[in-house]
Parts: C-alpha cells; structure tokens; sequence
C-alpha cells in the first residue's frame, strides 16, 4: 500500500520529457563507479522528494528506502539512503552548480516554444532564505529582513524562476554587475533560441534603480517598468505638474489612484527618463488623507519613440504606451513576489548542508522541481485541477492518493480507489503522461 499515487505520474513525467538525457549530458560524469545509482535516478528521487514534501530532513531517505511501495511507485529498482544523497551533494563544485543555470534557461525557452507569448514580462527581484537559526553555514550573512540567511537573484518569467544566482545574505539586489550580466545572457538566449524580434519587459523594484542597468536595457532594446525613489527632484516634478489624472483597476472599482506623467533626470544621469508618480487617494472605497497616500515612483524608457516601441508596434500592443497600462503593469509585479512564496512552499527556506556548493546545488534543484511541476500542472493536470494552486494544495488533492501496488504477469500495477480514478481522471492523465507529452530535447 502506499499514501502516494500521484507521484507515481510526476515520476513517469519526469522520465517521458526527455529532461534526463540533459542532466546525464550535463551531470553523468559525476558518478565514480558503475556500482552507485545512476545521477538520473539521484535527480528523480530528488526532484520526487520536494514534490513529496513530507519532510525536509535528509534522514528521510531512509525511511523511503525501507518503504517498498516507494520504489514501485517512482518506477525506480533502488532507492538512495541519506548517505548516498550528502556524497552526492558533497561532490558538487562550483563550476557544476553554475551548469543548473543552463538548465534552468532550456527548460525556460522550452516553455516559451510551448506558449509562444507575443510579449515577454521578466520580473528581476531577490528573495531570502531565512537560516538564522542554523550553526555555521558558508555565506550565511544578515539579510535585509533582519534574519542570517542567503539572499539569491532571480528573474521570474510568470510562475517560472528562469535563471538565478545562488549568493550569500549581505548581497543587495544590484550587487556588483551580476543583474546586468544576468540581463545581457538571457536576452541573447530569448533572441537566439526563440526569436529574434519578440518585445522583452523587465519589471524592476527600487532596488535596481540605477542608470547603469537602464543604460544596459537600453542598449539591448529591451523596455523596463523599474520601482524610482522619492527624491527631492522627483518630488518637486510631480508637486507643480498640473496633469493629474484618475486610475482605476478593471478588476477593483473601489481602488484608485492619481497619477502624473513627465521626464526626469538625477545628477549623475546622462538623459531624462518617464517617470510616473503615482498616489493612492481611494483604498477599498475610503478616500485617504493628505499626508497618509501611498507614493509611487515608476521609471520606463516604454512610450517614448525607443526600439522597444517599434517591437510593441509591430504586433499591435501600442496599449503599453499608455500611463494607465504600465501602472496596470507595475502594480502586477506583486506576481513575482508569489513566485517566490510558491517556491518556498514547495520546497523550503532552510538549506541543510554547511559547504556553501552544496546548499547551492540544493537550491537549484528545488528551483528545477518546482519549475517541473509548474509545467506537469500544466500539460498533465490542468483539466483536473487549476494550475494557479500552490505545491500544499496540489499535494492533498493529488499527490496523496491511496493506492495499492500489486504484481501481475511480471508486471507491476497501481490500483486507486474507483472514486479517486474517476475524480482525478488517472487514466487519461497516464495517457498523456505516455503519449503526449512535449519533448524537451
């Protein structure tokens, strides 16, 4: 018997897409003799466990290890104890945790060549890993949020982290250049693996408020949406312009703000820049007091006669031009940040290893599990379950299904609950998962 049927698709998907003879290309050399288990079968016990997600702790191998229903119901002959997962962690090198970057960006442009989106909305931001109650662990530093922890870049397309880099706690958002190579590579990525001409939209925090990084979208003809700081110039702007006007979401009526549009220009700029000063004056139907309004700031080189516009142009977007669409925009960067929450709810905030390459491979592979199962929601489950459900839900819903494993004609069989076939479609979902799955490589 086992509590874990859905598993049982997330692992057949994992080994239909193709995903592995990548990791083997990539990671196979890592394994010293022919007697240990395969990195492919390391990567699917693995990404398995953060789907999983009953525990945290790397003691849990074993007691997968000791269940026999489990290795039926990953697909696998053996399963890796604890010991074979930290040799296997402690093996990494900083070179081979850089190859989980490349990783992440091809399950990205496969994404992309599966969607197909007229115009590409990247959220850049950072994230914390709170570990401030571990004991020593290489690069746990204060973090902005007052906890020791790690601090890791990462650019957000959607549900999506498409590419990250691993750092530790006291790295601000705009660290040294890393946004901007992180920029640089994935735009040359987009252009080259999916085409060459499709709009790319970068949605910023205050954090990355820096003329250097707006000098380099520039340069890539890329367009930004970049969260300003209330300087005094900024403030000065806004307070003698006398083009206020009215905002209101589709979506919320009682919400609204007042918002002017002009150019602006800090010392150390070498040109003026659209700046929107946005205020919110109406929160869920009550008008706020003077003094009390949210202020925003919103920088953009969109709607202003630069290649980003032409591109906008060309497949009839000229709606983000408009003032009211790039608040609409800017204000949907929120999206980025449940991104991160989702990741975090699918794996973990606290990295288990002292060596900071391992706890560094540990990330990125929570990074590809949860990447993984934002695309199995999507081509496998999406009939019977809503994509948008984070990783605890899809869990008690899916994932935890009874089930009994049986041994038929040398052949091993899973049988669930004929209310539990019927709710959730198994048989249709093996079909795809068999049949029609889109190929990675």
């Amino acid at each position: 018997m086992t509590g874990r049927a859905g598993l049982s698709l997330f692992a057949l998907y994992l080994r239909n897409i193709q995903f592995f003879p990548i990791v083997d290309r990539m990671f196979g050399s890592m394994r010293k003799n022919s007697k240990g288990l395969p990195i492919t079968e390391l990567f699917v016990q693995m990404l398995s466990f953060f789907m999983d997600g009953t525990s945290r702790h790397l003691v849990w191998f074993d007691q997968l290890k000791a269940d026999e229903s489990y290795s039926a119901v990953l697909g696998s002959e053996r399963l890796a104890s604890s010991h074979t997962m930290k040799r296997f962690f402690g093996a990494f090198s900083f070179r081979r945790v850089y190859l989980f970057r490349k990783l992440l960006q091809d399950l990205f442009i496969w994404r992309l060549n599966q969607t197909k989106p007229k115009v590409i909305v990247l959220g850049l931001d950072t994230t914390v890993f709170d570990n401030n109650d571990a004991e020593k662990r290489h690069g746990v530093e204060p973090t902005y949020k007052k906890v020791k922890g790690f601090q890791p870049l990462q650019l957000n397309w959607g549900r999506y982290v498409v590419d990250a880099v691993f750092r530790g706690g006291k790295k601000h958002s705009n660290h040294g250049d890393t946004a901007e190579k992180m920029l640089r590579h994935m735009v040359g990525k987009i252009r080259t693996a999916y085409r060459e001409d499709v709009p790319i939209i970068v949605r910023m925090d205050a954090g990355f408020y820096d003329d250097q990084i707006f000098n380099v979208c520039e340069e890539l003809e890329i367009g930004y949406l970049c969260g300003g700081k209330q300087y005094a110039n900024v403030i000065d702007e806004a307070s003698e312009s006398i083009d206020w006007q009215a905002y209101k979401k589709v979506t919320d009526e009682r919400t609204s703000w007042m918002y002017t549009d002009f150019m602006c220009k800090q010392k150390t700029w070498k040109k003026e820049r659209r700046t929107i000063f946005s205020t919110l004056w109406e929160d869920n139907g009550q008008y706020l007091l003077d003094g009390l309004c949210r202020d925003t700031v919103i920088i953009t080189n969109i709607g202003k006669g630069e290649p980003i516009d032409k591109q906008l142009s060309a497949i009839e977007e000229e709606q983000w031009f408009k003032a009211e669409t790039i608040l609409a925009r800017y204000h949907d960067r929120g999206t980025d940040e449940l991104t991160n929450r989702a990741l975090k709810t699918f794996g973990h905030e606290q990295l288990p290893f002292k060596r900071f390459p391992a706890n560094a491979a540990w990330y990125y592979l929570m990074l590809l599990g949860n990447n993984l199962f934002e695309s199995f929601k999507e081509d496998v489950t999406a009939s019977v379950i809503s994509v948008s459900v984070y990783a605890h839900t899809f869990r008690r819903q899916f994932i935890d299904t009874a089930a009994q494993i049986v041994c038929h004609s040398e052949k091993v069989q899973i049988k669930v609950p004929r209310a539990a076939y019927e709710r959730l479609q198994f048989g249709k979902l093996f079909e795809i998962c068999r049949n029609r799955l889109p190929q990675l490589c």
